[in-house]
């Protein structure tokens, strides 16, 4: 462990955050675990706590504030598919700009937030992780089927977005790691509703995806900067 290391999650309060969280103080890697999520819950041992709302830009840069800097691993958990019954689109008919704007807001546009606040806070001197959970989904070269409208644009954009920064990263921190993720289908509220046509070996549970999350970050390098990363170590085509 680097003396003084710390980790930030940002949606901690989520069946992945949650998870990563609890690898992540128990690895003995980092010094401090920072969970920020919408209703922390009190601080315990080696994890502290704290608000964020990532539809808040406010929001946002005082988390950053409060932490302050050098961070060396940063992870982006939160994400939507469905909410108050509304499903996933399945055609252009059941297209609404309202349905889009929220799904951009979390998906892409929080998450871009974090991006511009928290990234300046990574080292300067040394290794850094930052990742942001995208989707297989989100990859255009592999759309075979169509639909899910709105989260298939949301995380091809979040991956747009994480690919920009670790250009921009490059120049100021070297050493810096700037990635997309794919949990696969994770046992928690967001894929409740799909779980049904999912096979049994399939369905992984939250800490199951998380360590092999942090696992995948861990062997990572420089190079590998911009690119999305399945659970199981596969590089995921734009």
């Amino acid at each position: 462990m680097v003396a003084g290391a710390r980790a930030v999650v940002i949606g901690a309060e989520g069946g992945i955050g949650a998870a990563l969280v609890a690898s992540l103080q128990t690895s003995g890697r980092f010094e401090h675990v920072h969970a920020l999520s919408r209703r922390p819950p009190p601080d315990n041992e080696g994890v502290r706590t704290g608000v964020i709302d990532v539809t808040d830009e406010e929001s946002i840069r005082t988390a950053a504030d409060q932490i302050g800097s050098p961070l060396d691993l940063v992870i982006v958990a939160t994400g939507i598919l469905h909410e108050d019954g509304r499903m996933p689109e399945k055609a252009l008919r059941e297209l609404e700009g309202a349905a889009l704007a929220r799904i951009f807001q979390i998906n892409t546009i929080g998450p871009a937030l974090v991006l511009k606040y928290f990234a300046p806070l990574l080292a300067k001197d040394r290794r850094t992780v930052v990742a942001a959970l995208s989707a297989r989904v989100g990859s255009i070269s592999d759309n075979r089927s169509g639909g899910w409208y709105g989260y298939r644009a949301s995380k091809a954009a979040l991956n747009m977005i994480v690919k920009s920064a670790a250009i921009e990263l490059r120049r100021s921190r070297p050493q810096a790691i700037c990635v997309a993720l794919h949990p696969g289908t994770v046992d928690t509220a967001l894929s409740k509703p799909f779980q049904a046509r999912v096979p049994a070996e399939k369905l992984f549970a939250a800490q199951y995806s998380a360590d092999q999350l942090l696992a995948v970050l861990v062997d990572l390098g420089p190079g590998d900067s911009g690119a999305i990363f399945a659970w199981d170590g596969a590089r995921i085509q734009p």
